[in-house]
């Protein structure tokens, strides 16, 4: 679909809509599973290469960049995470590469991808799939999933009982309904904030985008180029803290105390 002849309002909304199958609770958002699924290829094909044609000799800038980032990431790793698991260091890697690859995506122009898609008969196309509260969440939920596997699989059914009825006001029979209702409102805050706070803030750097979109061309260089500069601050500074927030819970499952 063009986007030409289109009200302020109608281009809004056909930019902010994704393209999807099936209605209501179980339609699926294609472009979003598809665009993931596309990034992840490209950018973890991209750094096996590297790691195929790796060389103790000079690196070149491919090495060197990844080199950096993975040095990176084993940093806050090791300095975060005081348990024993070799899952932690690459899923943490993972988390941090991929968010900020679907979070790079708000930073091409918003009408490209979508009018190469309507050659081919795709009425709507957003292309970051961060601005999907569904993606969000999956990865937030995901995460969850793991902190209480690791929560059981490290402290056992009887310690993990323990944690829930006995923290934080310890050993109290009267006060062990509090402790449940804290244990709950916690765990459920942690992947709601997860998901949230990247939502939000990818979602709001798309609406600028779209808004600096509607002005006349010589203006649209002047404010979306200093925008767009910006705005990958944000991405992977959004990357950092989804990483970072799910090394400390992963972390906190992994304490038996």
């Amino acid at each position: 679909m063009s986007t030409e002849g289109l009200s302020t309002t109608e281009y809004i909304q056909h930019h902010l809509t994704n393209l999807h199958s099936g209605e209501g609770f179980w339609s699926l958002h294609l472009d979003t599973i598809f665009v993931s699924l596309i990034i992840g290829l490209i950018v973890f094909g991209t750094m096996w290469l590297a790691t195929r044609k790796a060389t103790a000799g000079v690196p070149g800038p491919l090495q060197n960049f990844i080199e950096m980032v993975v040095g990176m990431v084993d940093t806050q790793v090791k300095d975060t995470f005081h348990g024993k698991s070799e899952l932690i260091a690459p899923l943490a890697l993972t988390i941090f590469v991929w968010i900020f690859a679907m979070n790079a995506m708000d930073v091409i122009p918003v009408d490209l991808l979508p009018l190469v898609a309507s050659w081919f008969g795709l009425s709507h196309l957003k292309i970051g799939p961060s601005t999907d509260l569904n993606a969000t969440f999956a990865m937030s939920i995901s995460v969850f999933f793991l902190i209480y596997f690791y929560s059981f699989k490290v402290k056992g059914v009887v310690g993990f009982s323990k944690e829930i009825l006995f923290s934080p006001f310890g050993k109290f029979p009267l006060l062990i309904p509090v402790n449940i209702l804290f244990r709950i409102v916690e765990d459920i805050a942690k992947p709601i904030s997860l998901a949230l706070r990247l939502f939000g803030n990818m979602y709001a750097g798309e609406m600028v985008f779209i808004l600096i979109a509607l002005l006349p061309w010589y203006l649209q260089w002047m404010l979306g180029a200093p925008w767009a500069i910006f705005h990958l601050l944000i991405i992977t500074l959004q990357a950092f803290v989804f990483m970072m927030l799910s090394i400390v819970y992963l972390s906190m499952a992994h304490e038996s105390h």
